[in-house]
């Protein structure tokens, strides 16, 4: 039986993620601050798909992904009490992006390049497993992107193996190479991608592309 997934944040990357998980025949709760907004999305969902709190997503869900803005992750995950994240995989596609507006199409981070939101949030939440992704593309491109038969790369890291690994096969699933950096730092590196994959958008409207990692 595949596991539950609480989805924490009902935006559009939320949704997104949600609606490959149910694609894929995972069971999705959502959790939002406003769930009356979200009758639509519940009537598309059917019966593979839930909308509660943020406490009740985190409850329900053996896998927790953390789609809301930076800024506010950490308050979102207080509010799913430390016994409904102990012991699970939390998939962070977050990016610690100030309120500030881009510099010429450059985003500004409210962290330094020394210190990582996922890693701040790892320190806060410590019986939970963080692993980075997601974090890179766009939405409308994280579940079974098509470029032409080319698979582009998902760049992840975390402390726990083995939710790196449960993470790889929802990345296969989802139609993306998984390229692990290694432990909590790396997401020091992975985090500003989000900075990179941003400035074609801002600069000249082209939002349709991802990274990919070469090797000979």
């Amino acid at each position: 039986m595949k596991k539950h997934i609480g989805i924490l944040g009902s935006g559009t990357v939320g949704q997104a993620l949600a609606a490959g998980f149910i694609k894929y025949g995972y069971q999705v709760t959502m959790g939002t601050g406003h769930p009356e907004k979200l009758s639509e999305w519940k009537g598309k969902a059917g019966s593979k798909g839930e909308v509660g709190s943020f406490n009740e997503a985190a409850s329900a869900g053996d896998i927790i992904v953390l789609a809301v803005k930076g800024r506010v992750a950490k308050g979102v995950l207080e509010q799913c009490g430390l016994h409904n994240l102990k012991g699970k995989i939390i998939i962070d596609a977050t990016n610690p992006i100030s309120d500030e507006p881009p510099a010429n199409g450059v985003l500004k981070f409210f962290t330094s390049l020394n210190s990582s939101l996922m890693e701040q949030l790892q320190s806060s939440f410590r019986e939970s497993y963080f692993v980075k992704a997601f974090n890179s593309v766009g939405a409308h491109l994280m579940v079974n992107p098509d470029f032409g038969g080319e698979k582009p790369t998902m760049f992840i890291c975390g402390n726990n193996a083995d939710a790196k690994v449960e993470v790889k096969g929802i990345l296969d699933l989802f139609g993306w190479e998984t390229e692990d950096m290694g432990k909590d730092e790396a997401a020091r590196a992975i985090e500003p991608l989000c900075i990179l994959w941003c400035i074609p958008g801002f600069s000249q409207n082209q939002w349709s592309h991802a990274f990919r990692l070469l090797k000979k």
